[in-house]
């Protein structure tokens, strides 16, 4: 059977084209840090705080948190608890527990469509690696039988999975997380603006300097920064549109960040429905959902979790969860969760469906 992948192993990992700042306000000035960490390449720029000494400190705080949470180091506390399934409890840190606890929310919140137990499946697929496949049917419903985030058991500081075979896999809230404690860094420093990019999980800190382009985003709020979403369908760097954001995160999940082709020219996505143990298909034309919050772990997750429950339901979650969610459609059409798309502008050929 042969399987192409759409995109070079780089672009895999890197996954900073989903939201590229400085295309709307010309290159980054010098000073901003990027280092490879997190299995992605993580950008920081301070602007005129920039300092050795901070950025220092903040990709440091970056190392500690993948020893904490990558499923590719067999010395992380992630692998820890994976070894332990079915086995026995392991003791983990403050951080981790913080992450899984939220993980949990967002699992019961989403009727399970956010599942942090999906490391058979992501294993099995290989989406992202150099050998990707179609599983067989009989071994989606084994790796199916070896998830399920309620056997996910937090107790006195401590996680275990309940069943042998079961994994963590927590690529869906970890960076964001790590932004989130970035960004209290630059709290406690006084750090008045800056953009975090965790491998395109951006939190636009602070106000940009310049003219904002939507004068109804100036009032009270100062000039906030410009994120361009890109357009699913075309090259890095060609976007559906463009979000205005100040003090927040942004996160997308969507069909172009990691997939191959296989037979017959169909596309695999590497966002796992955990009802079906295939991509997610809920809503077919759905290309991409970028959710924004206040929390980029909380943008992290609802991204995932809303792209798997389609656009009414996910639309809905949003909501729910206070955050906003902007929907890009096969026919480049956009529809967005209440008030969203105040602060969205299409591009191009796109436009706002019909109702919003």
């Amino acid at each position: 059977m042969d399987l192409i992948a759409r995109r070079s192993p780089a672009a895999l990992i890197f996954i900073a084209a989903l939201f590229l700042p400085a295309a709307c306000g010309g290159p980054a000035p010098p000073g901003a840090r990027s280092e490879y960490v997190l299995g992605t390449f993580c950008r920081i720029d301070l602007y005129e705080s920039g300092s050795a000494a901070l950025y220092d400190r903040l990709f440091t705080r970056l190392a500690a948190l993948d020893r904490i949470f990558s499923v590719h180091r067999d010395d992380s506390e992630t692998a820890a608890v994976n070894r332990g399934a079915g086995i026995a409890p392991v003791r983990i840190s403050p951080e981790l527990f913080a992450v899984l606890e939220r993980a949990l929310h967002f699992a019961e919140a989403s009727g399970g469509a956010f599942d942090p137990t999906l490391g058979p499946l992501v294993r099995l697929w290989g989406i992202g690696t150099e050998h990707p496949r179609v599983p067989g049917d009989d071994e989606i419903r084994a790796a199916l039988e070896l998830t399920g985030w309620r056997d996910l058991i937090l107790s006195g500081g401590s996680a275990f999975l309940a069943r042998p075979g079961m994994a963590l896999d927590l690529g869906a809230i970890a960076k964001g997380y790590a932004a989130d404690e970035l960004i209290l860094i630059l709290r406690e420093t006084e750090v008045p603006r800056a953009i975090i990019d965790l491998g395109g999980n951006i939190y636009a800190w602070g106000n940009r300097a310049g003219t904002a382009a939507n004068p109804r985003l100036t009032a009270g709020t100062g000039v906030p920064w410009r994120i361009g979403i890109q357009d699913p369908l075309e090259d890095r760097g060609i976007y559906a549109g463009i979000l205005e954001l100040s003090g927040a995160a942004a996160v997308t999940s969507g069909i172009y960040e990691r997939y191959f082709t296989g037979p017959g020219g169909r596309r695999y996505h590497h966002i796992m429905d955990p009802a079906t143990g295939r991509p997610a298909e809920r809503t077919p034309d759905l290309l991409s959902v970028t959710l924004t919050a206040l929390s980029a772990a909380d943008a992290d997750a609802l991204s995932t979790a809303c792209f798997v429950l389609g656009y009414e339901k996910g639309a809905a979650l949003a909501e729910a969860s206070g955050a906003k969610a902007v929907f890009i459609f096969a026919d480049r059409t956009a529809a967005g969760s209440r008030g969203a798309l105040d602060h969205f502008t299409p591009n191009g050929p796109f436009r706002l469906r019909a109702g919003q």
